[in-house]
């Protein structure tokens, strides 16, 4: 234990770290002070989630305005380039095959999207074309209605963000004059040229439309389906009918250009006569396999009958009898 009687013991207190006791005089905190902070978190909650409120709101409403497009607030910015238009067209003309449409015909129908898109353009049937439509309508809204579902699925596939939707038809084009005289029996009522369709109990009426297409002010309506080459096809009876409803019925003051392809068959050619009208007949497409008619809307839309040439209850009445003896041979 001798070495111990010699050793010494340094404590080391560092005096930058200085304690110092708490005084007994020193208060607790102030509960004003904690309620005021409490106050500051409440204000600035309040005002996260107004904005995020304010920000969902906001992109709910461009949504829903991009439903519907509104050629008004249309600019030249949003007009697809001339040199753009004509390279597309040029390029789709040079496509040979026999499911394209004939080069003429195409040409009449971008003629007409040149001075309206972009617009609000709707297309009876999906085929090669579709794609080059939507194009030509840069900046504007294009819908497309099939009769063939796996085929407008398909399509979306191949084409992403193109719009379409399928629909049934109940017609036949062996029932063709018998439509038509059913239709005229109740221009005046079930099959006025000016009525909301999604109530609508003519034969001829496509009502099971999205609900949203009814309230679209049309500028283009291209008829281009379903198919028509053989009786029991469902035929473009109910689709002439329908384009030619929605261009009168629109909510807007205006005309609607309505194209009706494949003119040189019966179907197309008698439907379109009795509901587009001879007066409304345009003959600058160039080609007998497409047809242009020009409608007024809005209060400019006759609301009494299709045409000024009706014909009388006694003509009506003939071609009933004469559909019903047609059917039975």
């Amino acid at each position: 234990m001798k070495g111990l009687n010699n050793t010494r013991f340094i404590l080391l207190q560092p005096s930058s770290l200085p304690t110092t006791k708490p005084s007994a005089a020193s208060p607790p905190p102030s509960p004003i002070i904690s309620s005021h902070h409490r106050l500051w978190l409440l204000l600035f909650l309040s005002l996260f989630t107004l904005a995020s409120l304010l920000t969902l709101l906001s992109t709910a409403s461009n949504h829903s305005q991009s439903l519907s497009f509104s050629p008004t607030l249309a600019t030249e910015a949003t007009r697809l380039p001339s040199h753009i238009f004509d390279t597309l067209l040029h390029y789709a003309a040079l496509v040979n095959s026999s499911t394209h449409m004939p080069e003429p015909d195409m040409l009449a129908i971008a003629a007409v999207l040149r001075r309206r898109a972009p617009c609000n353009m709707l297309v009876f049937g999906l085929g090669a074309e579709s794609p080059l439509w939507r194009a030509l309508n840069h900046g504007g809204r294009t819908v497309f209605l099939d009769e063939n579902s796996y085929y407008a699925e398909y399509m979306e596939g191949q084409h992403p963000g193109l719009e379409t939707y399928d629909v049934s038809y109940t017609t036949q084009v062996r029932d063709l004059h018998d439509l038509l005289a059913s239709a005229r029996e109740s221009r005046n009522s079930d099959c006025r040229p000016v009525q909301n369709l999604l109530f609508s109990e003519c034969r001829l009426a496509l009502n099971d439309l999205p609900n949203q297409l009814y309230d679209v002010n049309w500028d283009v309506i291209l008829v281009d389906g379903p198919r028509g080459y053989s009786p029991k096809s469902p035929g473009r009876m109910a689709a002439i009918f329908t384009a030619s409803v929605l261009a009168r019925s629109a909510k807007r003051d205006g005309t609607t250009d309505v194209m009706v392809h494949d003119y040189d068959r019966e179907v197309e050619r008698m439907c379109s006569e009795e509901f587009l009208c001879l007066e409304n007949f345009r003959e600058e497409t160039g080609t007998p396999y497409l047809a242009h008619y020009v409608i007024n809307g809005g209060n400019a839309a006759r609301r009494d009958t299709f045409c000024s040439n009706v014909k009388t209850g006694e003509e009506v009445e003939v071609e009933v009898v004469c559909a019903h003896l047609k059917l039975k041979v």
